[in-house]
């Protein structure tokens, strides 16, 4: 696009703040998943998930493609579905096994999705329950693509 760049922060609408951020990753119903093959070939996949206050959170089954790939390398990019006002999350996937995490993401699920799960659903020898702590985030608003785009780092 002729001219297409990002003004600095104080220029356009400026940079958006995580509390913004936040309310995008609590209301997506669905997510994009980006894995790594063992063989180096990009993988995405929808998901469910949940902002657990620290991490989005999401389960698959333990034999899945994408469990396969986290367990080769648990690097990852999460992406909320909504590309007009997208979040996008760099960061580990790491699987949780702790039974108070399981149920807290059981019970965020289940308010979320209007679904009846029971914690034994995340059996971790049937369903990992994984959680993605951001590095790196980014965001944006569409109405102001070129003032708005923002990078959060969360230290790592």
């Amino acid at each position: 696009m002729p001219g297409y760049g990002t003004l600095g922060p104080e220029e356009g609408s400026g940079l958006l703040p995580w509390s913004w951020a936040l309310e995008r990753l609590r209301a997506a119903r669905n997510f994009w998943l980006c894995t790594v093959r063992p063989d180096g070939r990009p993988h995405a996949m929808p998901v469910w998930g949940a902002w657990s206050g620290e991490a989005l959170m999401f389960s698959s089954s333990v034999p899945s493609r994408k469990m396969v790939n986290l367990r080769a390398n648990p690097n990852v990019v999460v992406t909320t579905e909504e590309a007009e006002e997208p979040v996008v999350i760099e960061g580990t996937a790491e699987v949780v096994t702790e039974q108070k995490a399981l149920q807290r993401f059981i019970d965020l699920v289940n308010a979320k999705y209007s679904t009846g799960y029971r914690v034994d659903f995340l059996d971790p020898v049937v369903n990992a329950t994984v959680a993605v702590r951001p590095q790196r985030a980014f965001g944006l608003r569409q109405g102001d693509f070129t003032g708005s785009p923002t990078r959060w780092s969360f230290g790592t």
